[in-house]
């Protein structure tokens, strides 16, 4: 009997899966169209074709899922009726946040609106009491004003309340008893306290976060129990049931929806742990990853195979402080549209058509040309060959969409309209690669672009030949490469504990002790899950900062347990770090700790790309004809070759112009490139 591990990764447009082969360390993979309405039903019906082919549910043995459903019900504002209990005098933290706009055109624009509050004042209660700043009980909690605040907030219906209280992250006893008091007189409704989703410093991040995470808490977990029942009722019943988290780890489905917070970035994380691990492979840890699916392009930035990580981010508008990958994303995907405004400027994006009426050629009844229908003008796509055959394109619709909303607007031909869209689209894209690396100090000459996604491969070679990035790398199922990630995860889980206090000033037993602390509860957590003490791993870390400044940067610990000579070289390492993030270092200032932190590592045995032999099979076997592409200056359109990807042996090169197809994504390489084969079944393309 076989043991199959099985991740799948829901997309906007696409559901994506990959199911692994243990014995024999071998991949498949496949795709079905998403189900927005219930992500659940797509994930049974790509279930339902691995037990097609002769797999047994019981030998599915490991499951793990990227999905993006708290992420959806942020961003369309579709989260529960959430209450919020602060304290006495405090409620309009939420409401004045940190007296400051989002950083970027907002800062400039006067008629700028804030995003509405997740928690409205009507639903916002004042609870009697106050912890003081050493954590010492000032106010004793008023228990029945208390139980009229929470009899209230059930009376106008919600169904989650966020308990944030004032330094509760040094003495969390007020807020435990608050929620005891939400149980027993509201025992439907679930509870969010700030000192279990964020106990650390710093008020407002601490309020938002556990308001967010209140918010999404009853969806996750509602899809959370529908996702496993309908893995059961297919017969599948392992205990290892894995959720993608913003940190690059995975956490169990039945605590994902504790933190739920915690899984916003849970899509796009698959990618980057993906590229951390086939860039190992293939001897390129400096990578920057080009994720381009149905409705937007993530990018992220790996150096010395760590990926880049933050403590706290936004997402429209609003402010989480949880630890993530740092990813940015950007509206730009194949289902982005294309449209002319009122004055004759050509915009692409931020709408998109989505999974559903999609592109115009995807013949559902779509209107606005999309990146799908140029790059299928252009020729970049197969219109008879798209998703492996399991789909036919329509070129007349797209052609006549972009001639009637874009080049007659514009009074241009319809190749160069759909040129035009395509090099705006890039354009954008290779923007926020530009800021995540040349305009935090990286030189791209020195990193390799991954590109995957559905759509990356198509772009990549040519935005990686305008930012002058030498070599682009396509994985080997680069449309399914998100959810390959899920496979090579650990799982993570993040603690942290907030101590205002000179650096220099500490004994080491007092870290040492805090550390300790810390490190049980993570223990703890991961034998509950299953891991034995040698399957485990703990990472160290301080947030240290300049005396007065209002950032930390985190800097890893190495040495455990601490000494008194160790201070000193952690000082030192942060005026390193310091002055490579930000320019300058201040050597002759205090520097404090302000967050300890330990990330918990249950180790999941590792998935590996297989190493493969060449064949000597010549590149000719793979030519599957030609056809005319588009390439614009200065090459315009030429007759292509078209190649076959699962054709190609090892160690084979293929000279540009080419256009190389598979299942789940189409490889563009310019006239002036080549791509190599790797052992890994990686594409390495030469830009220069």
């Amino acid at each position: 009997m076989g043991k199959y591990r099985v991740s799948v990764d829901t997309g906007g447009t696409f559901t994506d899966f990959v199911f692994y082969e243990e014995a024999s360390n071998s991949f498949s993979v496949t795709k079905a169209p998403s189900t927005p309405e219930d992500p659940s039903r797509a994930i049974l019906t790509g279930i339902q074709e691995l037990l097609g082919q002769g797999v047994q549910p019981s030998e599915i043995v490991f499951f793990s899922h990227g999905t993006t459903v708290g992420t959806n019900a942020l961003l369309e504002g579709k989260g529960v009726r959430t209450g919020l209990l602060a304290t006495e005098g405090f409620r309009g933290i939420y409401e004045v946040q940190e007296q400051a706009r989002p950083y970027g055109p907002p800062v400039f624009d006067v008629m700028y609106d804030r995003p509405p509050l997740l928690v409205p004042p009507y639903l916002t209660g004042e609870v009697p009491e106050r912890i003081g700043s050493e954590g010492e009980e000032l106010r004793p909690l008023d228990m029945e004003r208390t139980r009229v605040l929470v009899d209230l907030l059930k009376e106008r219906k919600v169904e989650s309340i966020a308990v944030c209280l004032l330094f509760s992250f040094l003495n969390p006893e007020h807020e435990r008893v608050v929620a005891e008091i939400i149980r027993s007189r509201h025992p439907a409704c679930t509870v969010s306290l700030s000192s279990e989703v964020l106990p650390q410093i710093r008020e407002y991040l601490r309020l938002s976060t556990t308001v967010i995470n209140a918010t999404i808490q009853p969806i996750l977990a509602r899809y959370m129990e529908k996702l496993d029942e309908r893995l059961r009722s297919s017969g599948v019943t392992t205990a290892q049931k894995y959720i993608m988290q913003s940190n690059g780890g995975v956490t169990t489905v039945p605590k994902a929806p504790e933190r739920a917070v915690t899984t916003v970035l849970s899509g796009p994380a698959g990618g980057v742990i993906a590229g951390v691990e086939i860039g190992r492979q293939a001897g390129f840890p400096d990578l920057i990853t080009l994720d381009i699916g149905g409705t937007s392009c993530d990018v992220a930035l790996i150096q010395g195979g760590v990926p880049a990580l933050r403590t706290q981010g936004e997402m429209e508008g609003r402010h989480i402080a949880v630890p993530m990958l740092d990813i940015h994303t950007l509206s730009a995907g194949g289902g982005t549209m294309a449209r002319v405004d009122s004055v004759g400027v050509l915009h692409v994006g931020p709408e998109s058509a989505g999974a559903m009426p999609g592109p115009v050629c995807y013949g559902q009844g779509g209107e606005h040309p999309t990146i799908t229908d140029a790059n299928l003008l252009l020729g970049y796509l197969n219109p008879e060959n798209f998703l492996g055959g399991r789909m036919s394109l329509r070129k007349d619709l797209a052609a006549a969409a972009i001639k009637k909303k874009i080049a007659d607007p514009l009074g241009m031909d319809v190749l160069a309209a759909a040129e035009g869209i395509v090099r705006i689209v890039n354009v954008k894209m290779e923007e926020g690669i530009k800021s995540i690396s040349s305009k935090r100090g990286y030189d791209l000459r020195e990193f390799t672009l991954m590109a995957f996604g559905g759509a990356g491969p198509l772009h990549g070679a040519r935005m990686a030949a305008d930012l002058g990035i030498p070599r682009v790398l396509v994985p080997p199922h680069p449309g399914v490469t998100s959810a390959l990630g899920l496979l090579m995860a650990h799982v993570r889980h993040d603690y942290v504990r907030s101590r205002l206090s000179p650096l220099l000033g500490l004994a080491p037993e007092e870290i040492n002790r805090t550390y300790e602390d810390l490190a049980r509860e993570a223990r703890r957590d991961l034998a509950e899950e299953g891991f034995a003490e040698r399957e485990t791993a703990l990472e160290l870390g301080l947030d240290l900062r300049y005396s007065g400044q209002s950032y930390e940067v985190t800097i890893p610990l190495e040495e455990f347990p601490v000494r008194a000579e160790t201070l000193p070289r952690v000082r030192s390492r942060f005026d390193e770090m310091h002055e490579k993030l930000f320019g300058h270092r201040a050597e002759g200032e205090e520097v404090e700790v302000v967050n300890y932190r330990v990330v918990g590592v249950g180790l999941v045995p590792r998935v590996e790309l297989p190493r493969q032999q060449a064949q000597g099979i010549p590149l000719s076997r793979a030519l599957r004809g030609e056809r005319p592409v588009t390439y614009g200056p200065p090459w315009g359109t030429v007759a292509c070759p078209i190649y076959d990807r699962q054709a190609l042996d090892v160690e084979c090169t293929i000279r540009g112009p080419a256009v190389i197809e598979q299942l789940d994504s189409t490889v563009v390489i310019l006239p002036d490139q080549k791509a190599v084969v790797d052992p890994y079944g990686n594409l390495i393309i030469e830009t220069s």
